[in-house]
């Protein structure tokens, strides 16, 4: 059985209201006026990459497809609408029996972008297409701020596993969402049930300081746990006097002791004391897990550090320091009319302030070098060339209304370390830069 058709009691019945209300208000004014039945398209993408970061990391997409699928204007949402004068009866009408039925293409999930990568291109009437412009960018701009941070920490991390742990600092849905795009960006585990339930991502957890306190004695709280979970299991050694509680955890588990965790004070020199107690008391195989408000400068500071893993919480569900991506949706051509033949025009936003945009239905691909290392993202409007026709990255996710590219999140972690090894290697420095791609328009 696959968790993820379960769904979880905090699911809502429609995304329907996941929306602005000006959504519904422009819909209301180009049924009136005729324009709702125009052939359009509209692109995601960001104009720009947060400060400092070299590359974006696209994830929530499988998300995305669930939101369009639950996209329905049920009766109570509909009498919702109509108490409060949001809509006219003819909008309501036509909302009762909405279903998404154009076609979605985008950049697969896990995939990297760079600024003006067209992430996701949605095709269908005005009508149909406008509604889903803010649950699709509440998706994408949340997951894949995390994302970019967690594949920022794993890069950091090397092989070294990461916990996400950062349910408790964000809000109960976000925190699921979080977990997800984390395990996409590259993390192992998360200690959230819920993402273990909806999502299939391992979870991990042994105990808190509060397990140690309630306790008579540190070793009280040690024997009562292993007793309960295991000598291989993870004991939290800061809570008093680090090296007694190490000395402790040995005594009573042994020296097959899985692990200890550590989550204050200077871990670089307390892990190293610690590696050197444990290796002392014969528990060689005894594992150090590090907490405490990492990012990934904290993790690669910890690099030549005795650490087994790492757990990370309130830096990375708030992307660590950038809890969005600045993803637009943007119409970027519609029909000259409402006749189904009628041919696509280019429109394009022109204002001042940096706000503009391209127009055109686009392409996008990636040029390699010699050596097969990405050296450009190419996106344009016209043929694709022949030399790029083998490396084009927009593929369908929707044709006609049905979902046809879902996949196991697996598929998209896999997906985002192969990307990421794609890159030139300065792509991985935490030191401030530009995006390691340049963005041709051809």
């Amino acid at each position: 059985m696959n968790p993820a058709d379960l769904g979880l009691p905090v699911d809502v019945p429609s995304t329907a209201l996941f929306t602005d209300h000006y959504e519904l208000t422009m819909l209301q004014a180009a049924l009136a006026n005729g324009t709702a039945d125009r052939r359009s398209v509209f692109e995601v993408f960001t104009r720009r990459l947060p400060e400092g970061r070299r590359y974006g990391v696209l994830a929530g997409t499988g998300r995305v497809l669930d939101a369009v699928e639950n996209f329905r204007f049920d009766s109570a949402v509909l009498e919702f609408l109509r108490e409060r004068a949001v809509v006219d009866m003819r909008t309501l009408d036509w909302l009762s029996s909405y279903r998404f039925s154009g076609d979605i293409w985008g950049y697969p999930e896990g995939e990297v972008y760079f600024p003006g990568s067209p992430v996701l291109r949605v095709e269908g009437s005005f009508a149909e297409c406008v509604l889903l412009e803010t649950v699709i960018l509440s998706i994408l701009n949340h997951d894949s701020a995390i994302a970019a941070a967690a594949s920022r920490m794993t890069s950091a991390a090397g092989e070294r596993p990461l916990i996400e742990m950062g349910a408790r600092r964000t809000h109960e849905l976000a925190a699921v969402a979080a977990s997800r795009a984390a395990y996409v960006g590259g993390f192992t585990s998360t200690s959230d049930l819920a993402a273990g339930f909806r999502y299939g991502i391992p979870t991990v957890g042994t105990s808190a300081h509060a397990f140690t306190l309630v306790h008579d004695t540190e070793r009280d709280a040690f024997q009562a746990q292993v007793a309960s979970l295991g000598g291989g299991t993870t004991l939290l050694v800061d809570t008093y006097d680090v090296a007694e509680a190490v000395r402790t955890a040995v005594e009573v588990a042994g020296t097959g002791l899985g692990a200890v965790r550590i989550d204050s004070g200077d871990l670089l020199l307390v892990a190293h004391r610690v590696r050197h107690q444990l290796d002392e008391l014969g528990a060689t195989g005894t594992r150090i897990v590090v907490t405490s408000d990492l990012d990934e400068y904290a993790i690669a500071s910890l690099a030549a550090a005795p650490v087994d893993a790492y757990g990370v919480g309130t830096q990375l569900v708030t992307g660590s320091g950038h809890p969005t991506c600045s993803m637009v949706y943007k119409l970027v051509a519609r029909a000259a009319s409402a006749d189904p033949k009628a041919p696509l025009v280019p429109v394009a936003k022109k204002s001042s302030g940096g706000k503009t945009s391209i127009g055109g239905r686009k392409w996008a691909a990636r040029r390699l070098d010699a050596e097969g290392v990405a050296e450009a993202e190419v996106v344009g409007t016209g043929p694709v060339p022949s030399a790029l026709a083998d490396h084009q990255l927009l593929i369908q996710l929707v044709k006609a209304g049905e979902v046809v590219a879902r996949e196991p999140l697996e598929a998209a972690r896999d997906r985002h370390r192969a990307a990421r090894e794609g890159l030139p290697l300065s792509a991985t420095q935490l030191s401030r830069g530009e995006a390691v791609l340049p963005t041709e328009y051809a």
